[in-house]
């Protein structure tokens, strides 16, 4: 090559800008294994592993079924946290009451448990006599007029007797007001008293009692100390439910007053009420 050719060439590389090397295609970069896979993306530059997972996952794209699904649970969720509220105001009544008062609640449940057992045992005998008996009208007469009898005593329109218990109040300084003896009374009557009478007044289910002049009326009946109950029913159902721990003997010495107890094997209620018509009712088969 001459010097001509040579300064030619020389000045066209001053001419043309400097060469840029060429970028990798495709399909190097696949054979160097510098291409991401695909369907991922690539990575941002300058972010670390645990800021495109917060990037990824905020704000969070929900489909639909997704938001159904969540909002299915929020309310079963909600649901339960109700239903454990109602269950825990509930109990909270008893998680607040004294121990005596907790005993006394057992043993009433106790009692009427047994109660109920001893009417479903009868009522099962009374089924398999009328079903064995070879006179079914004659045994169902019978029965009947056990009812009426049992019935009678419920309604103090009959006496009745058996065992149990006799209680004396003495009031020497007038303290005991009507609402102790009624108390009195339903802890009889819950412990399974069948009949009662006090100071000659029959208690039946509509008996009520009121303060009258530093003493008590029993249905208008005005009664004065000693208070004398006598109860019908098993003796030793009866005087525990009295003794019990913030029972009916300690509210009434709490008032100095004086109560006595006795067991007996016979106990008679002659005290009657007479019969009531009701103004409305009519029996069903008339």
């Amino acid at each position: 090559m001459s010097d001509q050719d040579e300064q030619s060439a020389s000045s066209l590389r001053k001419e043309l800008p400097d060469e840029v090397p060429p970028s990798p295609s495709p399909a190097g970069q696949a054979a160097s294994g510098g291409a991401p896979e695909a369907g991922r993306p690539e990575p941002r530059a300058g972010l670390t592993g645990r800021q495109r997972l917060v990037k990824g996952l905020w704000p969070p794209r929900l489909t639909r079924p997704q938001l159904i699904v969540a909002l299915l649970l929020f309310g079963l969720g909600f649901g339960l946290a109700v239903q454990v509220a109602s269950n825990s105001e509930g109990d909270s009544a008893l998680r607040g009451a004294r121990q005596e008062d907790l005993v006394r609640i057992l043993d009433e449940l106790d009692d009427r448990t047994q109660r109920l057992e001893d009417e479903k045992q009868g009522l099962e005998k009374q089924r398999d006599e009328l079903e064995n008996s070879s006179d079914q009208a004659e045994e169902a007469r019978k029965q009947t007029l056990e009812k009426e009898r049992q019935l009678g005593v419920l309604a103090g329109t009959v006496a009745a007797q058996g065992p149990g218990i006799t209680v004396t109040v003495e009031d020497a300084k007038s303290a005991v007001e009507a609402n102790m003896l009624l108390d009195a009374i339903q802890e009889l009557r819950a412990a399974g008293a069948e009949a009662i009478q006090v100071n000659g007044v029959r208690v039946v289910a509509d008996t009520y009692l009121t303060d009258s002049d530093k003493s008590v009326s029993v249905d208008g009946n005005k009664i004065n100390a000693p208070y004398r109950f006598k109860v019908i029913g098993k003796p030793q159902d009866l005087e525990p439910a009295l003794n019990i721990p913030g029972g009916v003997v300690q509210t009434l010495e709490k008032e100095q007053a004086t109560v006595t107890v006795e067991r007996s094997s016979k106990i008679v209620v002659d005290a009657l009420r007479a019969a009531k018509r009701p103004d409305y009712a009519r029996s069903s088969s008339q």
